[in-house]
């Protein structure tokens, strides 16, 4: 299977590390690149690299431009709009489920606390969205 591109958005030093350790343990090959806030994230997906990601892992509470404001921006554009978007946030409060689902979310994860789990859930998504699903790239 050929390496996918990840496109990790996360304010949270922390987190990151935690999911790029889940990621060299999870036996796939993925391209991982993190954007450390969403300002970042738009800027490289409007980037003229023609590197788009297979899947974009996002999360909802960030400063300056949260998670909903990059996700308008991503499927408000025609290049990233059929990108799936998998929210991981830490957050499972029903109007920020509804509101990413709104906003144009390919799924909504809450982030388990415990790194095992954590490094399962990121194996799961990951292997669903760039191995088993299947994506439409025409225009």
């Amino acid at each position: 299977m050929e390496s996918r591109r990840i496109l990790l958005v996360d304010d949270n030093p922390h987190d990151v590390e935690l999911a790029l350790d889940a990621f060299a343990q999870s036996g796939q090959d993925h391209n991982v690149v993190v954007a450390g806030g969403g300002s970042e994230a738009v800027a490289l997906l409007q980037s003229d690299s023609g590197e788009l990601p297979d899947l974009i892992l996002l999360d909802l509470k960030m400063p300056h431009m949260d998670g909903l404001a990059v996700l308008d921006e991503i499927r408000a554009c025609e290049a990233t709009r059929r990108i799936p978007v998998v929210m991981l946030t830490t957050s499972g409060e029903t109007r920020d489920v509804q509101a990413s689902y709104e906003h144009g979310a390919s799924a909504y994860v809450v982030k388990p606390l415990d790194l095992r789990q954590f490094a399962e859930t990121l194996k799961t998504i990951t292997a669903f969205w760039t191995s088993l699903n299947r994506v439409s790239h025409s225009g």
